[in-house]
């Protein structure tokens, strides 16, 4: 395995961007949060990473750290170099890296959310031991992470794993990214209130059923290609909805995953718990220090 990096003197800074919130804290080799902030993202939007500058502020003051770690929505250029994440527009082609380091004058490291979230639960959560698994988020947007071999995969431009934009229904929704049907415009948050007019909290059992089918679908495919052995997913949407988004999403594996050796996959719920979008931000800085 290549997830479990050495123990650091110093805290990382990590930060999660996402859609709905961006996180802050300052994270230990054991896992240890401390300082822990949050901003809105919407509320935030007129100077977005002006406010983010000063969370990093608010959150580090005279701390020695080991470095900036941060997991944000996708996609992305050159490992973070430039984002576009599809749940912040007031984002685009935006030159994240080079902002944050030149803001906190700090070795700043960026990697898809959900890729950090892979990374975390590989350390921290429910795939410790495991090579080969599938990490996702279904919250306001969708997102995975891969591992095989005891590697997460990077792809040519950091985007690998991103299951949010597999196709579920050919003839679906249209999708932020310009296609129909993905995952994430079928299952997302966001995606659910608007077709049902509120918020995806108030889904009913039928809603909670469909999304964790749709879910079960993409990742049958993503087995059936990769040949992983487990799929935790995180998120809001997921993590709400509970039992009956998991049960659905585990019978959808066994209606589409024929093959054998994707037939015995299971779909888990996260066991990072609300840490696990800064635990994955603090394993994107360990990782690179440790290459």
């Amino acid at each position: 395995m290549t997830l479990l990096y050495p123990p650091r003197e110093n805290p990382v800074l990590a930060l999660d961007i996402g859609g709905t919130k961006i996180e802050c804290a300052l994270v230990e080799s054991d896992g240890t949060l401390s300082r822990r902030q949050r901003i809105s993202t919407k509320e935030c939007s007129s100077n977005l990473f002006g406010a983010i500058s000063e969370l990093l502020k608010s959150v580090r003051r005279d701390t020695a750290v080991e470095a900036l770690g941060v997991g944000c929505g996708g996609p992305m250029r050159n490992q973070g170099e430039f984002v576009s994440p599809l749940n912040i527009p007031v984002w685009r082609e935006f030159s994240l890296l080079d902002s944050l380091r030149k803001s906190t004058g700090l070795d700043a490291f960026i990697d898809n959310d959900a890729k950090a979230l892979a990374l975390g639960e590989g350390r921290f959560g429910g795939a410790k031991g495991m090579s080969n698994y599938l990490s996702m988020v279904v919250s306001t947007g969708v997102g995975g992470g891969i591992v095989l071999d005891g590697r997460l995969l990077d792809g040519s431009e950091g985007n690998a794993g991103h299951i949010g934009h597999v196709i579920v229904l050919p003839d679906g929704r249209d999708c932020a990214c310009g296609a129909r049907g993905c995952l994430e415009a079928e299952t997302s948050g966001a995606a659910i209130e608007q077709m049902t007019g509120a918020p995806a909290i108030a889904a009913s059992l039928e809603v909670k059923q469909r999304t964790g089918f749709l879910v079960g679908r993409a990742v049958s495919s993503v087995a059936a290609l990769l040949d992983v052995e487990r799929c935790f997913i995180a998120g809001s949407v997921a993590l709400g909805f509970g039992k009956p988004f998991f049960d659905a999403a585990n019978d959808s594996v066994r209606q589409h995953a024929h093959i054998s050796h994707a037939s015995t996959l299971l779909i888990e719920p996260s066991l990072l718990t609300s840490d696990g979008p800064l635990l994955g931000a603090a394993c994107v800085a360990w990782r690179a220090l440790d290459e």
